[in-house]
């Protein structure tokens, strides 16, 4: 009886190694689906037996998983995620900047030539002094319009954050409920394969959003934390992150019963790309922009003081700044009059000294708390300047990051993927033992048919 034991082990080992063949035939394009084959071993013949053993089975559904690669992967999954989340922002930036017809460059070169058309030809023409006046409203517009461009893209960052946090707490707690149910799984002897899948493809997931580390446990669970060492899960507990305070975002992080702050510059992933671009590049450009309008303001409303308008009245301030304003950071002064235009230096409306020291502010310097002292005319070259080293920065980094995580990704995919020759083969080596086993069956029972003739 020993033959067919030994037989009906072995076709019941080839029916499971099949059977772990096929599923990774059937998972071929499942994303993140990790391969498993039948770890086979002999069973050894009962102690002092003369036999040569009883048989086969399966050890183990064994997974091929690869640590270091998995982490890997996560971890070029953060940085990819930290550097594609900036560069549409980065992008808009440098081509509304950017553009001739729409540049602050522009707009402060049309105002003062409106101011040397006057200086050339007759100051007191009102149709020039009007030029003068449209191109100060043209001005302001320009300023408007490029804050506007910086309050949008600060709301859509902060909704960004705002909706990644939400996401992220979802895929946390579906990591700890994956995380007890492996653990069940491992003490019952189930195969939690898929479930160890399913958790894993969710740190991914979460890795892309912020920087994590991962650590593995003797119950077979992982524990997730930030980079900055706070955990978002332990075995079966999740941690819940909370984004408060309007448009001043704050960000906190709960877990077992305790709140820890957050500083998410150094969040690392999609999280933490987003807030440097915003403490880094879209705070400091909005200020520089501010910091231009404000001073080019005060230059010009300063020297108008100085001179005479038509009537020979003291000049009134053209530009009125507002700090904090949303729509309206520059404007004309309502109800400004082109006569009201203080280019006189001497009371008589045909005088130029003061127009010409208007003109000359254009080669004035202002300062910038992240340029320095600049020539006004400079100025926004310089921003623009700045904002493309950050945009040059960003694209060859998110390049390397791109191709750090393909490697990663391939890496994975060598010990962990499915390959379809591979299993090709296996299919015909099991079937062939499944045939084989059934023959030595066939053979037993024959031998046990023929022993029962004989004692007949």
């Amino acid at each position: 009886m020993s033959i067919l034991n030994n037989a009906l082990s072995g076709a019941v080992a080839s029916q499971l190694a099949l059977s772990a063949s096929s599923q990774n035939i059937a998972n071929l394009q499942t994303k993140g689906y990790t391969r498993q084959s039948a770890l086979l071993s002999a069973v050894a013949p009962a102690a002092g037996s003369s036999q040569a053993g009883n048989g086969v089975r399966v050890t183990e559904l064994m997974r091929f998983s690869d640590s270091y690669k998995t982490q890997q992967m996560w971890r070029s999954a953060s940085d990819l995620g930290a550097h594609s989340q900036t560069q549409p922002y980065l992008t808009q930036l440098e081509k509304v900047m950017g553009d001739d017809t729409a540049s602050l460059s522009s707009g402060v070169d049309g105002f003062f030539a409106a101011l040397n058309s006057v200086a050339g030809v007759d100051p007191t023409s009102t149709p020039l002094r009007q030029q003068v006046v449209t191109a100060a409203g043209l001005l302001a517009q320009r300023f408007n319009s490029m804050n506007n461009v910086y309050n949008a893209q600060l709301q859509s960052v902060r909704q960004q954050r705002s909706a990644l946090v939400d996401s992220a707490n979802t895929t946390i707690a579906s990591i700890a409920s994956l995380n007890a149910q492996i653990a069940n799984a491992n003490a019952t002897g189930s195969n939690p394969s898929a479930l160890i899948d399913a958790r894993d493809q969710a740190i991914d997931s979460l890795a892309g959003q912020m920087g994590l580390e991962v650590s593995d446990q003797p119950d077979g669970t992982r524990n997730v934390s930030l980079k900055t060492g706070q955990s978002l899960v332990l075995g079966g507990v999740p941690g819940k992150l909370s984004v408060s305070g309007g448009a001043a975002q704050t960000f906190t992080l709960t877990f077992a019963g305790t709140t820890f702050d957050l500083d998410t510059t150094k969040a690392g992933g999609q999280l933490g790309g987003l807030s440097v671009y915003e403490q880094d590049t879209l705070l400091p450009l909005q200020q520089g922009v501010a910091e231009m309008a404000q001073q080019i303001a005060d230059k010009v409303n300063t020297q108008l003081k100085a001179g005479y308008a038509m009537d020979g009245s003291a000049g009134k301030p053209l530009f009125v700044y507002n700090p904090g304003s949303t729509s309206n950071m520059l404007q004309v002064a309502d109800g400004y009059q082109t006569s009201d235009l203080a280019f006189s230096g001497d009371g008589k409306p045909g005088d130029t000294g003061n127009l010409q020291q208007l003109v000359a502010i254009k080669s004035q310097t202002i300062t910038m708390a992240k340029i320095g002292t600049v020539l006004i005319s400079d100025a926004d070259t310089q921003l623009v300047g700045r904002l493309a080293v950050d945009s040059q920065q960003n694209k060859g980094a998110l390049k390397t990051a791109q191709t750090m995580r393909d490697q990663a990704v391939a890496d994975w995919q060598s010990t962990s993927g499915v390959n379809q020759d591979e299993e090709a083969v296996h299919l015909v080596e099991y079937q062939n033992m499944y045939q084989a086993n059934m023959k030595v069956m066939s053979v037993a029972n024959a031998l046990f048919d023929a022993t029962l003739q004989m004692m007949g």
